[in-house]
């Protein structure tokens, strides 16, 4: 497609501007929305359909732009390390989904099991070091209970949410499930 670049800069447009505005519908309980994770779901989405570059970058401005503009989540450390693991989900799965030799619903798994538990490890990493910077100590009890514990609510709806977006996409034509990464090869 010739407009391929500006069609995916106006998706992930659209894709961070649902990230700022989703987290709304559950911001008004705070235990809830920490434990639904609805600013991973755009990103996720974002890297699925426009690319790893987009994902990428959807991901690390998303945190930091809702800070500014909303105060949520808190700036430190909060919306850095959040920055930190929606970029890296946003670039593996993208990456992961666009060399799959399968586009199918068995590859987006594939894909996302392996890009949120790389997300989480970099939120715990990044966390340790800004932990550290500040003085403070980040234990293995404050990463299982974060990255996992806290968040199995959310996780099962990635689980279950991006999947069915992507099938009710390919289903409209809108994103197509594809057979293969090869070039398709034109008959003499």
């Amino acid at each position: 497609m010739k407009h391929a670049p500006l069609k995916n800069l106006v998706l992930a447009a659209m894709f961070l501007a649902i990230g700022l505005v989703l987290p709304f519908f559950t911001g008004q309980i705070p235990a809830v929305g920490k434990m639904l994770l609805p600013m991973h779901i755009p990103v996720l989405l974002c890297g699925l359909i426009c690319g790893w570059q987009y994902g990428l970058g959807v991901g690390f401005v998303l945190p930091l732009l809702r800070s500014l503009l909303f105060s949520f989540p808190a700036m430190y450390p909060n919306a850095i390390s959040m920055a930190f693991e929606l970029a890296v989900y946003g670039a593996v799965i993208g990456f992961l989904y666009a060399h799959s030799k399968w586009q199918c619903i068995k590859a987006l798994y594939k894909c996302l099991i392996p890009a949120m538990l790389a997300g989480r490890l970099v939120w715990g990493g990044v966390m340790v070091v800004l932990m550290g910077l500040s003085g403070g100590v980040f234990t293995w009890e404050l990463f299982i209970g974060g990255a996992l514990l806290n968040a199995l609510p959310g996780i099962a709806l990635q689980l279950v949410l991006i999947p069915a977006v992507m099938v009710l996409l390919d289903r409209t034509k809108l994103v197509c499930f594809t057979r293969s990464n090869a070039p398709a090869k034109e008959s003499a």
